[in-house]
């Protein structure tokens, strides 16, 4: 791997890329530090820490939100929007007919993704000046005036909503220019940025909870890795075309389907179904509300028991969204191809569906397994795992998506890459 990386460098296009990527990067990650003016955030720390839907959005936005910086709503609004537009694709004729006409079509409804993302992105930075006004973030000033003012509540807004945009900007800029998926790339960079935190927790442990740490990590990684390359190849034969004097296919093939085709994007859908009784919670301290959050808190068996439900289903609704076993088989149909002692048409679609409904359980178990497990060492060993599922499902997922981009370029010249 290392020879790889050195390889990587030495080709004058990919290391522009790398050093296009990289500073892309850093410009986002100090975009995270330079705070909006006109708020106190000391007044609202009780808002994190407590397992709330904030802590997990601020693992998203690499402690942006907790320190109310202009790049605080990181890059959720144009996530939110690309799946709400994906969801949309499904039921709407009119874009689900604009997703088939080719890159002209996908460049349409992506410009309706960015324009959904300003609207979200809007309203977001709304509902934030009015919930970090009930917890005391706009204080009286030294002249006893209130702070929260027409001029101020329009100028944090203003920095918020345009922060987010430009993210957005900045994740489109790494794709077209750089190497690997801007968006992901910096939900990778936003998680990374926590593991010094995360490391220095364990250094105050004993070294024998260190090595514990280092092994389970290292057993976890390696399972996701695994999951995540994970196949099931369904053969698939092209029939011979005769064409003048000439005999075009015949040749043999497979079509892969991944065992978690649906990624992480189940775990974040269903932890943000169930942490929001808790930031409403926060949000309206009723007795209802604190009840339900007492239900529901993270901890609880039902959360448990709730999450792996919802993991489940999600994870099978996203992949009926990534993958159409009918539009499948009769593209296989169109261009002469089929499945051996599978008759084309509808019945491929039904059995290209079969496979992928049982492929598509045990990455649902999986995916539960890996985001329940420190809550599993805490509540069996009493040992706090201090790099959540999630954040490893993202990190080791991102990181394949990148050396898989970075060993095309590196085979294109006859380099050997860095996946074996």
């Amino acid at each position: 791997m290392w020879q790889s990386l050195v390889n990587a460098w030495k080709l004058p296009d990919l290391r522009k890329k790398l050093l296009f990527t990289a500073m892309i990067i850093a410009i986002y990650r100090l975009g995270c530090f330079i705070p909006v003016p006109g708020i106190d955030m000391d007044s609202v720390t009780e808002l994190f820490g407590s397992g709330g839907v904030f802590d997990f959005y601020d693992m998203f936005t690499g402690g942006a939100l907790q320190t109310m910086a202009i790049f605080a709503m990181g890059i959720m609004p144009y996530i939110t929007a690309s799946i709400i537009m994906q969801l949309l694709t499904m039921v709407s004729p009119r874009l689900e007919a604009l997703m088939k006409e080719g890159p002209a079509g996908q460049k349409k409804v992506n410009q309706y993704t960015r324009y959904f993302t300003g609207i979200l992105a809007l309203i977001e930075a709304v509902g934030f000046v009015f919930l970090f006004r009930s917890q005391g973030a706009f204080p009286v000033d030294a002249a006893g005036n209130d702070t929260f003012t027409a001029v101020n509540v329009l100028l944090v807004i203003v920095n918020l909503t345009v922060g987010a945009i430009l993210v957005m900007w900045l994740g489109e800029l790494i794709t077209q220019r750089g190497v690997g998926n801007g968006i992901s790339l910096m939900i990778f960079a936003s998680i990374v940025s926590g593991l010094p935190s995360g490391l220095q927790k364990l250094f105050t442990m004993n070294p024998g909870y260190w090595v514990a740490m280092a092994v389970i990590a290292v057993l976890v990684v390696a399972a996701v890795i695994y999951v995540t390359q994970g196949q099931r190849r369904i053969p698939v034969q092209y029939a011979k075309r005769v064409v003048g004097r000439k005999v075009y296919g015949g040749q043999s093939t497979y079509l892969p389907l991944k065992v978690n085709m649906a990624g992480v994007i189940p775990v974040i859908f269903a932890s943000s179904v169930l942490l929001f009784p808790v930031t409403l919670a926060q949000m309206v301290p009723w007795g209802w509300t604190q009840k339900l959050a007492e239900i529901f808190a993270p901890s609880s068996w039902w959360y448990i028991v709730v999450e792996v439900i919802l993991i489940i289903l999600f994870t099978y609704f996203y992949t009926a969204v990534q993958f159409n076993p009918i539009d499948q088989a009769d593209n296989l149909k169109k261009y002469g191809g089929f499945v051996p002692g599978i008759r084309p048409g509808r019945p491929t679609a039904a059995y290209l569906d079969r496979v992928l409904t049982r492929i598509t359980f045990p990455g649902a178990l999986f995916l539960a397994a890996i985001v329940l497990l420190p809550t599993g060492l805490y509540k069996g060993m009493g040992v706090q795992f201090y790099f959540g599922g999630t954040s490893l499902l993202i990190v080791v997922g991102v990181a394949l998506d990148t050396m898989q981009q970075m060993e095309s370029h590196l085979l294109m010249r006859n380099y050997e890459g860095f996946l074996k």
